[in-house]
């Protein structure tokens, strides 16, 4: 298995995802996406124009997790050497997915988006709990996870009394557009997460 914090760099395509063990035991299956400015400008619109509503974001890395709703759908996305701009109004934030050549060769190679991918955590059963993409610049660092919206937790992250597998829309739809892949009966399986009474 590839530990999380070693990425190998090969590129793996089809149906089949890479099997990654998480340093806190968990299993992760994940799918390499183009990262191409193209390619990643498409991903970065479609989840905030289509999907904002349902998921949240930001960094995660270990020891701290960042998980910010949208507030509304973006009012611009654009792009400017190599950045990709989100606009939410009152904030925006900023991912550098293309070229930058304001910052010299260097900088602009550890700051581009080098690897992003699909995922989705595995409980102890081997069931899919949770659905995501993230995006790493050039030194393998995070730059972004989006969490895509979950059948056992409410757009409030609240958990469910039963799943709603119709939450899994968007990771089918982006697995569809990004990976040419059909909807995956695996993740239809998980019981989601036990509540402590």
């Amino acid at each position: 298995m590839t530990s999380s914090t070693e990425h190998t760099g090969t590129e793996r395509t089809g149906a089949e995802p890479a099997v990654v063990e998480t340093p806190g035991g968990g299993i992760r299956h994940t799918w390499p996406l183009p990262t191409d400015e193209a390619s990643l400008l498409d991903l970065v619109t479609t989840v905030f124009t289509d999907h904002w509503q349902h998921i949240h974001f930001g960094p995660i890395i270990e020891g701290a997790a960042w998980e910010v709703g949208a507030p509304c759908a973006p009012v611009g996305i654009t792009m400017n050497d190599g950045y990709a701009t989100v606009d939410f109004g009152a904030w925006h934030f900023h991912l550098c997915i293309g070229k930058h050549t304001a910052s010299g060769p260097e900088l602009g190679r550890i700051r581009r988006c080098s690897r992003a991918e699909l995922y989705r955590g595995l409980d102890s059963a081997g069931a899919p709990v949770s659905w995501g993409a993230r995006l790493f610049n050039g030194r393998d660092e995070q730059m972004m996870t989006v969490l895509l919206p979950n059948p056992f937790l409410t757009d409030r992250q609240e958990i469910l009394d039963s799943p709603d597998f119709t939450r899994l829309a968007a990771w089918d739809a982006l697995r569809a557009r990004f990976l040419g892949l059909p909807a995956d009966p695996l993740d239809r399986t998980g019981k989601g997460f036990r509540r402590a009474d």
